[in-house]
């Protein structure tokens, strides 16, 4: 019997081996500081999740070969200002080669001397939650990888011009870069939100859209647009001549003149746009009502919301000013007090009442009067 238990015994626990012990080894490990870091994420098997514990300052790239989750808990990784460069990669995070996938979620990455995150040939990069900011080159450097967005917030990057999202190939890098836009991309500057580079090595490109995605990136024209929810243009920038984008979504740009102000949006081409939603996309005064719209600056040629849209296309909404209508107050009359009828009146008469009672009071007298002559005339 006791051999049987032992038997048993023995074979639980090599059930709880084979079959839990990959789901500790992809357990979450805390690390506390850039040494811990790098240490955990050269010991972490494939798919495994590092969790920081503290904020992190960092003197040089950390470079990842493998599929991991870097999770932030909230915190920020700072780069140093004595920052050594690895065989000339000065980014904070990069993940290279077709094995790599690595996603960073809930953390902050501040300042670099270089790029803030690095998909680098046929390696995947997932943000989600990511906060970059105070990189001299630019927020994020897609270099012949994949970069996918769900939640990016670029903060001011790029020393004489802001550079968000680059999309390059350099002279190594085999593969072409892709761009997947999964969920909500905002930006302290609408300046090359997402660009194309001019280098010379990019020669291809490839932008897609999830169905549920907040912010579009699309190609009209020459240009690389980024969008919000309502087809606003966000960013638009020239893709190189040297290069071929490929993208879902392909559409046409709209430019609305009102008054000072010029509105910037996406349609699709052959499509009939109408004037609610042009209205929809302008901003008025109180006292400013829209006459109509038209093809010129003069207002000479009234836009035909019947033709559909097949090129990109200026329109001039003509605005005028309505005066406000001066509102006069309605008076109420003051309410007449009632009189009680039972009440005495003690109000002096006048008029034809006074005089009904003087007349009265005459005849009575007079008769009175007459009476008194006539008597004394009778004694005689």
């Amino acid at each position: 019997m006791k051999k049987i238990l032992n038997f048993i015994l023995f074979f639980v626990a090599l059930f709880f081996a084979f079959f839990l012990m990959p789901s500790f080894s992809n357990a979450a490990t805390p690390v506390n500081d850039e040494e811990s870091l790098n240490s955990e994420i050269q010991s972490a098997d494939p798919g495994a999740t590092i969790t920081l514990q503290n904020d992190i300052t960092v003197t040089k790239p950390i470079v990842i070969a493998k599929e991991l989750v870097i999770d932030g808990n909230g915190h920020n990784v700072v780069g140093s200002n004595d920052w050594t460069s690895t065989s000339g990669n000065q980014t904070m995070f990069t993940a290279q080669f077709s094995d790599a996938k690595l996603t960073l979620k809930d953390i902050n990455l501040k300042n670099g001397p270089k790029y803030g995150v690095q998909s680098y040939d046929g390696a995947k990069i997932i943000l989600d939650n990511v906060s970059i900011s105070g990189f001299k080159y630019g927020g994020v450097l897609v270099n012949g990888g994949n970069l996918e967005v769900k939640k990016v917030h670029l903060g001011i990057n790029g020393t004489n011009e802001n550079n968000g999202i680059e999309i390059d190939k350099g002279a190594s890098a085999t593969n072409n870069p892709t761009l997947v836009m999964n969920g909500t991309l905002t930006t302290e500057s609408n300046e090359n939100v997402v660009r194309a580079a001019e280098n010379g090595h990019l020669t291809e490109f490839t932008i897609t859209n999830s169905p549920d995605t907040t912010n579009k990136v699309v190609l009209a024209g020459n240009k690389v647009v980024l969008t919000d929810s309502a087809n606003n243009i966000i960013s638009e920038t020239k893709v190189p001549d040297k290069a071929t984008a490929n993208a879902d979504v392909t559409q046409l740009i709209v430019t609305i003149f009102a008054n000072d102000v010029t509105y910037k949006i996406t349609v699709n081409s052959g499509e009939k746009i109408t004037a609610d939603l042009l209205k929809s996309h302008i901003k008025l005064e109180e006292n400013q009502v829209i006459d109509g719209f038209y093809t010129d600056s003069n207002f000479a040629n009234t836009f035909d919301f019947n033709t559909a849209i097949t090129t990109d296309t200026n329109i001039y909404a003509k605005i005028s000013v309505v005066e406000a209508e001066e509102n006069v107050p309605e008076t109420t009359p003051e309410p007449v007090p009632e009189v009680d009828k039972n009440e005495k009146d003690e109000t002096p008469k006048t008029g034809a009442e006074n005089y009904l009672g003087l007349a009265e009071l005459t005849i009575f007298l007079s008769t009175i009067a007459l009476i008194t002559i006539y008597k004394k005339k009778q004694k005689f």
